[in-house]
């Protein structure tokens, strides 16, 4: 049996979460042979494998957003679409039933230039059309060029070579998931969609924030990812969701019921066995965050919150463990802010083994504006940590159980909200009796929630579907 992982913007480049997923689903699986589809942005981004390739992964294949536009190219380089072909394509852009099988189908048998694509008298037919009718408001030009960005990345993936396999599966929808899609269509093989997140929701949260995307196009930038997660809903043979919230919102988004499943994250509570501890001596109470100092984690509601929380406790000590170089000028904020805030006891570990950091916390901390089921959390309970985590993804489900009665291990707080974040901190850091009452519930939820059987389900879960 060969697997191909299709992943966007994570394994091998990544440290922890997805990334980490991938990794540990190949292990587990020695005797699958899988091939890795990488979907990244540009060829000149600065990469750094992470991870020791696994002997069982045989291939490994990228394809970039942003790609060079390279094809063998005759006098004209003329793109003329057939009637099928034309309402395809525009219902793609601007209506409501994609035919995605002509999509496919036309990048499949066509070796073309997503430049003469883009630049083609049917692309600007159609944008012009809709725009006589939606946007005469503003300028033309204005509306070409965003509609030539908007598909430009979605029309290279398409052009990517595909990877043959038995089965595919996307460990998200987005330009991930359609060409596992392209490749179902293609090859007639299944498709699993593994959402640890829910990527349409993620996007439109992005799109609405953004600064890079004018008001007026902030719709069709979210309908478009809303069609691209239709299409995977709609291809898969399964869709494997974190926890019951996000299948309901998978069922909501409009993925068929009887394909969705729940696999949740799961850890292998022994790997922290014998880790160091915290020296007897340390008078600090040593307050961790594992995570990515990345817009999306909110390291700056977490320094202002331990500012804050320190005010009232001078013995606290904020240890930022992970990478800082994904988002450089974030992670100089965050230095700055710390500054600014004249705040003391704030150490930017950088990348570390986080074994060697963890036990020696008194509770952890993680300040994410968006997450599925980290990690990170099951493993702080792995090593008898208390977590407090703002209220996203299944972090409150994590903390206060869901399918036990062991307790709560943990507090939650509402997001970017750095009163509640510092009132939690402080909380957590008085008392030691909570602190080791939190931590004992939280070791037995990690033992509870086993690594090894949230892959064995994976792998039922490919042999059954297998053809």
């Amino acid at each position: 049996m060969k697997v191909c992982l299709v992943v966007e913007g994570a394994y091998p480049y990544v440290n922890g979460g997805v990334a980490n997923w991938v990794q540990q689903l190949i292990l587990s699986m020695p005797e699958v042979e899988f091939s890795v589809q990488i979907i990244s942005s540009n060829r000149e981004e600065k990469k750094e494998i992470k991870y020791k390739v696994p002997d069982n992964v045989t291939e490994m294949r990228e394809v970039y957003l942003l790609d060079q536009d390279i094809v063998k190219r005759n006098k004209r380089n003329r793109v003329k679409l057939n009637a099928r072909e034309y309402e395809a394509f525009r219902s793609l852009m601007f209506g409501d039933q994609v035919d995605w099988s002509i999509i496919f189908d036309y990048f499949h048998n066509h070796q073309v230039s997503t430049n003469d694509l883009l630049a083609s008298e049917d692309f600007l037919n159609m944008t012009a059309e809709y725009y006589k009718s939606n946007f005469e408001r503003v300028i033309f030009n204005d509306f070409l060029w965003t509609m030539r960005s908007m598909y430009l990345p979605l029309f290279t993936v398409l052009k990517g070579e595909l990877p043959q396999a038995d089965i595919y599966n996307s460990v998200s929808t987005g330009y991930a998931g359609i060409l596992a899609c392209y490749a179902h269509h293609v090859y007639n093989k299944p498709v699993v969609i593994s959402e640890h997140g829910i990527y349409t929701r993620e996007r439109e949260e992005e799109i609405i924030k953004s600064k890079w995307v004018e008001g007026l196009y902030k719709d069709l930038w979210i309908s478009q990812f809303k069609k691209i997660s239709t299409c995977c809903y709609d291809s898969a043979d399964r869709v494997v969701s974190l926890f019951k919230d996000a299948r309901d919102f998978q069922i909501e988004l409009g993925c068929p019921k009887e394909k969705t499943m729940i696999v949740p994250n799961g850890v292998d509570a022994s790997r922290f066995e014998g880790i160091p501890q915290k020296d007897p001596d340390d008078k600090f109470i040593n307050v961790g965050a594992v995570l990515r100092v990345t817009p999306i984690k909110d390291v700056k509601t977490l320094i202002s919150g331990f500012a804050l929380a320190k005010q009232n406790n001078p013995k606290l000590k904020l240890w930022i463990m992970g990478g800082m170089d994904e988002s450089p000028e974030y992670a100089q904020e965050c230095r700055e802010l710390v500054d600014e805030l004249g705040t003391t006891d704030v150490v930017f570990t950088g990348m570390v083994n986080i074994k060697d950091y963890i036990g020696k916390m008194d509770f952890l901390v993680l300040s994410s504006i968006s997450e599925g089921q980290p990690l990170s959390i099951l493993e702080g309970f792995s090593a008898k940590k208390p977590y407090i985590a703002t209220n996203v993804g299944n972090c409150a489900g994590m903390i206060r159980g869901e399918a036990d009665d062991f307790g709560s291990a943990g507090f939650v707080v509402p997001v970017m909200n750095v009163g509640k974040m510092a009132e939690a901190m402080s909380k957590m850091s008085k008392d030691e009796n909570l602190r080791k009452t939190m931590g004992e519930a939280g070791y037995k939820r990690a033992v509870a929630n086993s690594a090894k059987d949230a892959y064995r389900k994976y792998f039922d879960m490919y042999q059954e579907i297998y053809v």
